[in-house]
């Protein structure tokens, strides 16, 4: 399993994913799930994945090709970042179809969705969850975020706080703790834990972090979250006896 996040604000997007991969509680290994494109100057593409191993790289290798190739419909060809994630659920169709198509694969799952976050041209920055299915669908003014994989950990924490106008820095500590919170929940899910931030109309990647298990910033983030907590439900106003009653037998 594997925890993605892509927050899409006023400011920018904040693009968060784990690295943990496992077929088993015996077979763990790290593997990136944030990838970005070489793309022309006029656009900046980054996919998220999660799912199937076997099926995310060889959509991201069939992406590569089709640019690298300069493909009738590329990562540089489309107009709208809407396009890129119709273009990208077709590529990810075709390629669980493959795996479906293997003989002796009848137990095999190969379906994998994606998260598909950037800027192209003059377009706002934005970002398209790309279900299994091929379809797709973006954030909202009251959802300004999406998540794949073990999302329920690290949910209420972005319900709470991201809105369209929260401050990328500050979108940013949100993501990392609801990450924080799944990898203290889940197994399955583990660093390093990779982060972006993108800033509206800049066309530039260069605000990437890569977290390991024990980086000093991490840890104490951790921390000052738990005691923040701590003092919070210490805070919490006490049960009123008064409005308790006994509970009667209805067997």
């Amino acid at each position: 399993m594997t925890y993605c996040i892509a927050a899409s604000l006023n400011e920018g997007l904040v693009l968060v994913s784990d690295s943990r991969t496992n077929a088993g509680i015996d077979n763990v290994s790290t593997y990136g799930k944030m990838h970005a494109f070489d793309t022309n100057a006029d656009r900046k593409i980054v996919l998220l994945s999660a799912g199937n191993l076997a099926t995310t790289q060889a959509v991201l290798e069939q992406l590569k090709r089709d640019k690298l190739k300069d493909a009738k419909v590329n990562i540089n060809s489309v107009d709208y970042l809407s396009d890129a994630a119709n273009y990208l659920g077709q590529v990810s169709l075709e390629k669980q179809k493959q795996h479906l198509d293997t003989e002796g694969q009848s137990a095999f799952n190969p379906s994998a969705t994606f998260i598909i976050a950037g800027q192209i041209g003059n377009e706002p920055p934005g970002a398209y969850m790309v279900y299994a299915e091929g379809n797709s669908i973006t954030t909202s003014p009251h959802t300004p975020f999406l998540q794949i994989g073990e999302i329920k950990y690290g949910k209420p924490v972005l319900d709470r706080f991201l809105k369209l106008d929260t401050p990328l820095d500050e979108a940013a500590r949100c993501c990392l703790v609801s990450m924080d919170s799944t990898i203290r929940s889940n197994a399955s899910v583990g660093p390093p834990v990779e982060m972006l931030i993108y800033r509206k109309d800049s066309f530039r990647l260069d605000e990437y972090y890569c977290f390991e298990a024990e980086n000093p910033y991490m840890v104490n983030l951790r921390k000052s979250w738990e005691s923040t907590l701590r003092d919070a439900f210490a805070k919490l106003p006490p049960l009123m006896p008064q409005y308790a009653k006994p509970l009667e037998p209805d067997l």
